[in-house]
């Protein structure tokens, strides 16, 4: 892997509604789904984003051979960012009940690694419990989406037979 920036360090920030993490650790999925769980939830939707290994994108046009992602993050910003994500989707969410009535979605996390992910292996994850699962599931796109689009993370996609030193760094949106 490449020396991380300075700013790219771990970081966690618990709001009301949930929880978001910028590790250089392996992601342990079912402690974070865990994390989300709630005896009135009658629904957890989780997404987990694994480095795969093959990318086609309008940029490239025939399949390549991924080796590895590294991941980089302004962290003191992205994990502001990422908070605020899970605000606006808890309050989205709260819009469609009657005041003292159960939210739509009860906890939030978001965990995104940083550094080298060997392909197989969770880059993100995303669980969201509600006591519906409409909710959950659209809560989760949304709040991928967002993160995806919004958060000060950037990717450097490796492939096999090109020189580690080509490898650009990207915004973590899909191209």
């Amino acid at each position: 892997m490449s020396e991380p920036h300075p700013a790219s360090v771990e970081a966690r920030k618990e709001i009301s509604g949930g929880v978001c993490v910028l590790t250089y650790q392996r992601l342990d999925t079912a402690a974070i789904i865990a994390s989300v769980g709630d005896d009135a939830a009658g629904a957890t939707a989780v997404f987990i984003g694994t480095t795969r290994n093959s990318f086609k994108g309008k940029s490239h046009p025939t399949w390549k051979v991924v080796t590895r992602l590294d991941y980089q993050a302004y962290s003191k910003l992205a994990i502001q960012t990422i908070s605020d994500i899970i605000t606006m989707a808890v309050s989205r969410s709260s819009h469609h009940h009657m005041p003292g009535s159960v939210p739509s979605l009860l906890h939030c996390a978001i965990h995104h690694r940083l550094g080298t992910v060997p392909v197989g292996e969770p880059s993100i994850v995303i669980a969201v419990s509600s006591p519906h699962r409409r909710e959950a599931f659209v809560a989760c796109e949304l709040i991928l989406e967002q993160v995806k689009a919004k958060a000060q993370i950037w990717k450097r996609e490796f492939y096999k037979g090109e020189r580690p030193e080509d490898a650009e760094w990207k915004a973590n949106a899909e191209p």
